[in-house]
């Protein structure tokens, strides 16, 4: 079976998120969206939030399954037998980043990343970007699926 994981914090799940999900459910048997913890940072949605936010998104999507993990990605993959990571790329920038965590998760296990790039017309979104729309009171309604609720 070919299972990968689509690693990320999703505060919250966007549509760029969303496309890059959509397609890799074409390359793989299953995947599984991997909610990381960080107890360091500071999110705009709880855990049980983001997790909502996606299973509704993909609720239709048998291929797809939602979990949490902590510590190291290779770990997490380990632990669910999972031998790609599946990440997407919005530009030069996202590349060089993914690139050193890619040579890193490889050095540390036989883990293989494959990366898509994001579809032209949503390669500009990102969670930080919703954050600050939502934050300010803008229309994020494009931004990311319709699942994502804001409570206010």
């Amino acid at each position: 079976m070919r299972r990968a994981i689509f690693p990320g914090s999703f505060d919250p799940v966007t549509l760029g998120h969303y496309d890059i999900i959509k397609r890799g459910i074409t390359l793989f048997d299953e995947i599984i969206i991997a909610i990381g913890i960080n107890a360091d940072k500071k999110y705009m949605f709880s855990l049980e939030e983001r997790k909502s936010f996606i299973e509704n998104a993909f609720k239709d999507e048998p291929k797809i399954k939602v979990m949490t993990y902590e510590g190291l990605t290779v770990d997490f993959c380990q632990k669910v037998d999972a031998n790609f990571i599946l990440r997407g790329l919005r530009n030069p920038g996202d590349f060089e980043f993914e690139k050193a965590i890619a040579h890193t998760n490889r050095k540390l296990s036989e883990i293989e990343t494959v990366f898509l790039l994001t579809s032209s017309g949503k390669s500009y979104i990102s969670s930080s970007i919703v954050r600050d729309v939502i934050r300010n009171g803008g229309d994020y309604s494009g931004l990311v699926p319709n699942t994502v609720v804001v409570a206010g």
